[in-house]
């Protein structure tokens, strides 16, 4: 695989004093790395295209993709629809917005905030009253059928790429750029964000993230970004092993895992990966 995370010429393209500070540190508290593996990876955020760049970000919706869907075409994935059994209620859409979680609730009144009218519009009232349960009261037997009828039209595709982007997406790259991590770090956060949520339980985001900070520094702290990056992962497999629906790791195992070991920090393609035994390529 092509990564930059050990290219020593890129480690002197650092944007900020602070990183290099933090190069220091990481060099003094892990003195058996060589200088130019510290300090590329201490700057590996300033060497890395960032997740948010537009083909990085396709990259980001295809790995998702690949877990939630079992399919590269994330776009596709619009209209999916389905009670998977996990509490939550229904699970639709391009990042698996759920009745049960609040998140569904905002993408339609969004949906109708913009499209009065819309032939979702009339299940508002019955998502308020089951947000926080997996009821389906209200919403069968046609939900299903008017969701994938709404999928067919892009504003409600866009409203589900706002809201994604919103709720998930761009808070887990912010907290990955300010944490000083590069493009795989920034998607091991949205990875999470997208199943855990971000709320107040100990499995969300915030806490799998306070977790690894209880074992490893990131590199904006002066840590080794690799050592960061795994403390990260295994603290989400933690997570995904309290609840019985998320207890298959394999998309930190035989994924993100894969991509770490490589070395591959910026998530550069080509990119070959497995999750629940099915192979996967981006070329």
């Amino acid at each position: 695989m092509t990564h930059h995370s050990g290219d020593p010429a890129r480690s002197h393209r650092i944007a900020r004093r602070t990183v290099l500070a933090a190069a220091a540190a990481s060099l003094a508290a892990v003195p058996l790395l060589r200088p130019s593996h510290a300090s590329a990876s201490a700057s590996a955020a300033a060497a890395c295209t960032p997740l948010d760049d537009a083909a990085k970000k396709e990259i980001a919706m295809k790995l998702v993709s690949s877990a939630e869907n079992s399919s590269l075409d994330w776009k596709a994935q619009y209209k999916y629809i389905e009670d998977i059994g996990d509490g939550r209620g229904y699970t639709a859409g391009i990042i698996g917005f759920c009745s049960g979680t609040g998140d569904m609730l905002d993408l339609v009144q969004l949906y109708t905030d913009r499209k009065p009218g819309n032939v979702l519009a009339k299940y508002l009232p019955a998502l308020r009253s089951v947000n926080g349960t997996d009821s389906h009261d209200g919403l069968d037997p046609n939900f299903p059928r008017d969701w994938a009828k709404a999928a067919q039209d892009g504003a409600f595709q866009q409203a589900q790429n706002d809201e994604r982007d919103r709720v998930y997406f761009n808070p887990a790259v912010s907290q990955g750029k300010s944490d000083g991590l590069g493009t795989l770090g920034q998607f091991a956060y949205y990875d999470a964000i997208v199943m855990h949520g971000d709320g107040g339980d100990p499995t969300s985001f915030r806490n799998i993230r306070k977790r690894a900070l209880n074992k490893a520094k990131p590199p904006a702290q002066g840590g080794d970004e690799t050592t960061y990056v795994n403390a990260f992962l295994d603290a989400r497999v933690w997570a995904m092993k309290q609840e019985e629906a998320h207890s298959d790791t394999s998309r930190v195992d035989t994924e993100q895992r894969v991509f770490l070991r490589n070395g591959n920090l910026c998530l550069n393609t080509p990119l070959n990966w497995k999750v629940y035994g099915d192979s996967y390529h981006i070329g």
